[in-house]
């Protein structure tokens, strides 16, 4: 054989093997980098713009990040609160440990099946995803798994925890909406108000409205005004209005119910208009109940006297309290005077 032919094939050869060696050395470096994954952390939490959560049973919450503050894809306000919490798992998520290969299997498996999923994204962009399985053995952390479009998807899970907290991470995130809807129905200082009408469909005794021209105010009884007011009194009702929450969302009634209940009568309306232009409108339910309770006026009727339904204006049902509610629809305890015309007991 030519001499500089075999030169020309042992130099071929020396290069293909290295090219060859090099090649598997990457892909395994990239295997055993992307086997594992751990860098769940995202320091900067304020450049986090966007988070999707889907959970196993294919409820999905997209919530965004809009002048400064966090609402629903959709432009429903939701508790800000339980966006703290979650941005605190992302900035203190933290690497507690590898499971042993007989675990990798099992939750690998079982993560297969049932999971919550949460994508990140910072600055519009795409970030991160975890992949949020059972809590560990030891119920100080999580089971997870990431996925970065760097290193792509992890081939197992690992242990993950919050630095400085011992503790599961997964109740932090959940996809449904109702859980998240904001409570808050009314946080207004006095001179915000314009004018208050509450109004009681069968007992209209009861009804009052409140107007609010400068310093002026004017108290009406059933569209009657009064002969003379306490100014006092009307301030120490309209300062009722700063912290106005309702307390759980419609875990109970069906989209029918809801129906149902939107066509009956309210026992309250209550319609509130701000100096801003701005309307809110209530209608309130009473709630029936198995054993008759003594009301407010000493009545004994077949309903509950802690909570009611209310709809809020843009129609959903909610639970009220009555101890909330009762300093903003009973007139009567700031203005005796509506009581003049109130039925008597027996």
């Amino acid at each position: 054989m030519n001499k500089k032919l075999v030169i020309f094939l042992g130099l071929f050869l020396i290069i293909a093997l290295g090219w060859y060696t090099k090649k598997a050395l990457s892909q395994a470096g990239k295997s055993d980098i992307n086997s594992q994954l751990i860098d769940f952390a995202i320091q900067d939490t304020n450049s986090i713009d966007k988070i999707i959560i889907t959970e196993s049973d294919s409820k999905k919450l997209e919530i965004i990040r809009k002048n400064g503050s966090w609402e629903t894809a959709k432009g429903i306000c939701i508790n800000q609160e339980s966006i703290h919490f979650i941005l605190e798992a992302i900035e203190k998520i933290s690497f507690k440990g590898y499971l042993s290969e007989k675990a990798q299997t099992k939750f690998t498996e079982l993560m297969s099946a049932s999971y919550k999923k949460v994508e990140i994204f910072q600055n519009g962009e795409w970030s991160k995803t975890w992949y949020i399985g059972p809590p560990t053995p030891d119920h100080y952390g999580q089971i997870m798994l990431l996925e970065t479009e760097e290193a792509g998807k992890s081939s197992y899970p690992v242990m993950m925890s919050i630095s400085g907290m011992n503790g599961i991470i997964e109740p932090r995130f959940f996809a449904d909406e109702r859980k998240w809807i904001c409570t808050s129905i009314f946080n207004l200082e006095m001179n915000e108000i314009s004018k208050v009408d509450i109004n009681y469909p069968k007992e209209s005794y009861r009804n009052f409205t409140i107007l609010q021209k400068g310093r002026n105010f004017s108290v009406m009884q059933d569209h009657k005004p009064f002969t003379s007011i306490d100014t006092a009194n009307v301030f120490r009702y309209l300062q009722n209005y700063k912290k106005i929450h309702f307390n759980i969302p419609n875990y109970e009634l069906s989209k029918k119910q809801c129906d149902s209940l939107h066509k009956t009568t309210p026992f309250c309306i209550l319609k509130l208009s701000e100096k801003s232009g701005r309307k809110t409108n209530l209608r309130m339910f009473r709630i029936n109940a198995s054993i008759s309770q003594e009301n407010e006026f000493g009545e004994l009727i077949n309903q509950d006297m802690d909570r009611f339904w209310c709809e809020l204006p843009n129609g959903e049902f909610v639970k009220c309290q009555y101890f909330v509610f009762n300093p903003l629809i009973m007139g009567h305890v700031y203005f005796p005077e509506m009581e003049k015309n109130f039925p008597e007991i027996n």
